[in-house]
């Protein structure tokens, strides 16, 4: 959850997932839906079909019980070289390095890094100065200091370096660490408008579910069934961001189709609440419920 996501965004979410997921088996044994509606709102969904495809492999292959090998842990879905090394140092304290944005950051000062770490090479050079770098014994403690040097002391702005314990060996110490780390440059925001219909038709709303990548599982509002003339008014309009994009979610009143479209479905309006919904749509569908 803490993946692309604040702390204080995931600690109500975590709750939640306890309580209506308390163990492996129950969320192996969860319908796709369930685990999607749970997850609702915190974006990138794919996270939460991982956590639901690796809870099976654990129930089906480890006997529920989650597996104590770097390898292992490593294979199952959505779990990268960070997490499993994250796992496998903090859960069993064994060998294993860690690089997430803390730790990048002050490896990249350490060793005076000077190519952007998020490129191959920069991730290449990370990951061996962190292999190098690793103790032998007492790995959860080494990681977990690690992270905290990051967040508390050797931060993005107004690095505490006279009270940094690694002072003596940080080469970029008497430059300028705050330069540090270097990432390729961003990618401009460019504007989207995402225009869907709204249609009620005997206490039930139209919707359709998403097939791609993005929103895989979940239902939305369907696309217009043909473009809006330039002087229609949206019935309402809001924006969100998606990776480097800013987009316009735009809905209009369209005419009831005589039988639903490829992935659509008629949802009664009593059982919004219970279905799971891109977020974006979510905000559309309450605030047009509300409206009457």
């Amino acid at each position: 959850m803490l993946q692309q996501t604040q702390v204080a965004t995931v600690l109500d979410y975590y709750r939640r997932w306890l309580e209506r997921f308390p163990t492996v088996a129950a969320l192996a044994g969860a319908p796709e839906a369930d685990v999607l509606r749970a997850w609702e709102g915190l974006g990138y969904y794919a996270r939460a079909r991982n956590l639901h495809r690796a809870a099976g492999i654990i129930r089906d292959q480890y006997g529920g019980e989650f597996p104590r090998e770097l390898e292992q842990i490593a294979a199952l879905p959505g779990v990268g070289r960070y997490t499993a090394g994250a796992v496998f140092s903090f859960a069993y304290d064994r060998r294993a390095p860690i690089v997430d944005a803390n730790v990048a950051r002050v490896l990249a000062r350490i060793i005076h890094l000077r190519i952007p770490i998020d490129t191959a090479p920069g991730q290449r050079a990370l990951w061996a100065a962190a292999e190098l770098l690793l103790p032998a014994e007492n790995v959860r403690l080494y990681n977990s200091a690690l992270m905290e040097l990051g967040a508390l002391v050797c931060t993005p702005r107004g690095p505490q370096c006279l009270l940094c314990p690694v002072l003596a060996c940080c080469a970029a110490a008497p430059h300028d660490p705050e330069r540090l780390p270097v990432k390729k440059a961003r990618k401009p925001t460019t504007a989207l408008t995402e225009d869907c219909a709204w249609i009620v038709h005997g206490g039930r709303l139209l919707l359709q579910q998403g097939v791609g990548s993005r929103w895989k599982g979940l239902w939305k509002l369907p696309p217009l069934p043909a473009p809006t003339p330039d002087d229609q008014e949206p019935l309402m309009h809001l924006t969100y961001p998606f990776t480097h994009y800013q987009v316009t979610l735009r809905v209009f009143p369209a005419p009831t189709p005589a039988t639903p479209g490829e992935h659509q479905a008629w949802c009664p309006l009593d059982s919004l609440e219970s279905v799971a919904m891109a977020a974006p749509h979510r905000r559309a569908v309450r605030q047009l419920m509300k409206e009457g």
